[in-house]
């Protein structure tokens, strides 16, 4: 009945019929792909124009996509590839295949929409649609798609003018399920670019446009506990989600019902329903399955293991963890999951799993170095890029001065055929520009030498605390290396964490956690020497490099940096805080008791895992706290390397002698 209406109500143009019908049997098929297959294949048009035959063909690949058909939809997007009118069609299809799969679409989408354009112009929305022959649903999507990537990539200008134009589009066509959702998207931009009530109005209009529809109603409810999240309103983001999952069941869409009980899941959690949470995700697993959902079952197992840790299930959440292995995702994807292993670390260490939560802390460490990395990567390219701007600019204005000096000597040329009496004072007036040009030339240069070695000393410098970066750092520890040899590191490392600093950026907002970590970078620089070198090692970490420091002296230092860090509040705008740090420590080359005078010969990075290994043992002891490494018990590097591998076994054991100091009460 549903097709029957959508025919009836459609304009006269055949092929406009078409699509409104065939985008809602696309809907439908998002909770009911096996019966949408039957439809569309009992009513698939004998003949028909090139034109008709995208749209048909597009509408398939949907349906096989929502039946978890990916590699049949891949099919059909090469089918429309091949068609006159199907080539944007194919490229929106296979970005559409690419998110199914949770991986990045935005660059299909925008190939997408650059062809869809030439019938749907920016600006002028209603004659495209009235006059153009304008696809505005198909547009739409790739409107949708790309508004996703922007806002996952921070460009949130971008994302807004995206979600209004797709406003304009759905309007301008007439739907009214489109229309609710563009008005959600842009109240969900508008609200990343903290314009709460801007936000709030939006949503409201989305509200009031999805009544009636109950899916729509659903999804416009999702948005709402989408924006809730982002003020850490839990007891909304609750209320919003079980609404959706009423309205998802009133619409019998079993698929949307399952999603609103996966995002239950989180929310359950945060506010402690455990048991709620875990009987939520147990009804929500098998319809993600049925319906061949990955991305959302993969993000349902790691809260169900979440849950199970909070419990003190290790076994299931072990299980859980595993089927999330198990699960493709995208390589790339480095910033979600590095969230999920500080989620995961932290649990295990709430539960007592130490072990556990200092792997998920080294994964983690080591996803958000390696994101870290791409981003200064980015930074830094795009430093290259400005910089041989002004350099080329630099040159051509040169040259400019080049050829005025050019055109000066040959005016004077004539002017000194025609004066002879006046060659020597022309002479001399050109070799004064010649010396002018020359000295501006060489001033030219020395800034610009100038600026490149302001650039390479910023490419060094964290921006936020001033401080030097890891950069700086290695490069420093490759010239000691050099000098010293490869495996002969000298002098001592301190390891600094900041306890429980992510609370401080929940609790009280990023604008003071910059303001800890500045403060922070201030008192560590106060309470160590003018000659050692301190690192912001990353996040709330730091590493400080003394040369020539050992036994008593490295013990104090560590005393001062622990009083400095923990014994005085720091003010923030959200009022003053209480900051302590967790510290290792050691003074390299490692002393053995086997051996008495023996020294361990240690390359500098195989030192710093030994310092991080004395701070995860601080935490583990209860944070606000040094822990230092005194001696080692180890005759040879398999000895070494056996210890490294059971940090906790060798201490247990004597294998490494500690000193303990603790922090300000």
């Amino acid at each position: 009945m549903l097709f029957a209406t959508a025919v009836a109500a459609a304009p006269p143009s055949e092929l406009a019929a078409d699509r409104k019908w065939l985008d809602h049997l696309a809907r439908r098929a998002f909770d009911d792909p096996a019966g949408m297959q039957a439809e569309l294949a009992r009513r698939w048009p004998a003949d028909a124009t090139p034109a008709r035959e995208a749209a048909w063909l597009f509408a398939r690949g949907r349906v096989l996509l929502a039946a978890g058909q990916a590699g049949a939809a891949d099919a059909v997007a090469v089918q429309l590839m091949a068609t006159e009118d199907g080539v944007d069609r194919s490229w929106l299809l296979r970005a559409l295949i690419q998110e199914r799969a949770g991986k990045p679409a935005g660059a299909l989408a925008a190939r997408a929409l650059a062809g869809l354009e030439r019938r749907c112009p920016a600006g002028d929305e209603a004659r495209a649609v009235r006059e153009l022959a304008c696809d505005f649903r198909a547009t739409w999507e790739a409107l949708r798609l790309q508004l996703r990537e922007q806002s996952g990539q921070g460009a949130f200008v971008d994302a807004e003018a995206s979600a209004r134009r797709a406003l304009a589009l759905a309007r301008a066509g007439g739907d009214k399920y489109l229309v609710a959702l563009s008005l959600g998207h842009l109240a969900s931009a508008l609200q990343l670019l903290d314009q709460p009530d801007a936000a709030r109005a939006q949503l409201r209009a989305a509200q009031a446009e999805a009544q009636g529809d109950p899916v729509a109603g659903a999804r416009v409810r999702h948005v709402e506990a989408f924006m809730a999240r982002r003020v850490r309103d839990a007891g909304a983001v609750r209320s919003a989600l079980e609404a959706g999952l009423q309205l998802a069941e009133q619409a019998d869409a079993p698929h949307l019902a399952a999603q609103m009980r996966a995002y239950l899941v989180d929310a359950y959690m945060h506010l402690g329903l455990l048991q709620e949470a875990l009987a939520s995700g147990e009804r929500a697993l098998p319809q993600l399955q049925r319906f061949h959902d990955r991305p959302a079952e993969r993000s349902l197992h790691h809260n169900l293991a979440v849950a199970h840790i909070k419990l003190h299930q290790f076994e299931a959440a072990r299980l859980e963890l595993a089927r999330v292995a198990a699960l493709p995702r995208d390589p790339a994807d480095l910033v979600p999951r590095a969230r999920e292993l500080r989620e995961l670390g932290d649990s295990w260490a709430e539960a007592g799993q130490h072990r556990e939560a200092l792997a998920a802390f080294h994964d983690e460490r080591e996803l958000s170095d390696r994101a870290n990395e791409r981003s200064r990567a980015a930074a830094l390219e795009e430093l290259r890029r400005k910089y041989d701007t002004v350099a080329r600019q630099r040159d051509l204005d040169l040259l400019a001065r080049d050829g005025q000096l050019k055109d000066q000597q040959l005016e004077n040329g004539r002017l000194a055929q025609r004066v002879g009496v006046a060659i020597g004072a022309l002479l001399l007036l050109s070799v004064a520009l010649i010396g002018v040009t020359l000295l501006r030339m060489r001033r030219a240069q020395a800034r610009l030498t100038d600026n490149q070695r302001l650039l390479r000393a910023q490419s060094e410098r964290d921006p936020l605390t001033d401080l030097s970066n890891r950069r700086h750092f290695l490069a420093v520890m490759d010239a000691r290396a050099r000098q010293a040899g490869a495996a002969d590191f000298r002098g001592a490392l301190l390891m600094i964490d900041l306890d429980h600093f992510k609370h401080v950026n929940d609790e009280h907002g990023h604008a003071a956690g910059d303001a800890v970590l500045v403060e922070v970078s201030r008192r560590i620089r106060a309470a160590v020497r003018d000659a050692d070198l301190v690192v912001r090692w990353g996040g709330e970490e730091f590493l400080v490099f003394a040369p020539e420091l050992a036994g008593d002296d490295l013990a104090r230092m560590t005393e001062r940096l622990l009083q400095g860090i923990g014994r005085s509040p720091v003010a923030t705008p959200d009022g003053a805080l209480r900051i302590t740090a967790s510290v290792g420590f050691a003074s390299f080359p490692l002393h053995g008791q086997a051996a008495p005078g023996d020294a361990l010969a240690l390359h500098w990075e195989q030192a710093v895992n030994w310092v991080d290994m004395a701070l995860y043992k601080a935490k583990v002891e209860g944070r606000n706290r040094g822990v230092g490494i005194e001696g080692v018990q180890a005759v040879d590097a398999d000895t070494v390397a056996a210890i490294r591998q059971d940090f906790d076994a060798a201490c247990l054991l004597g294998q490494v002698r500690l000193q303990q100091l603790t922090g300000p009460a």
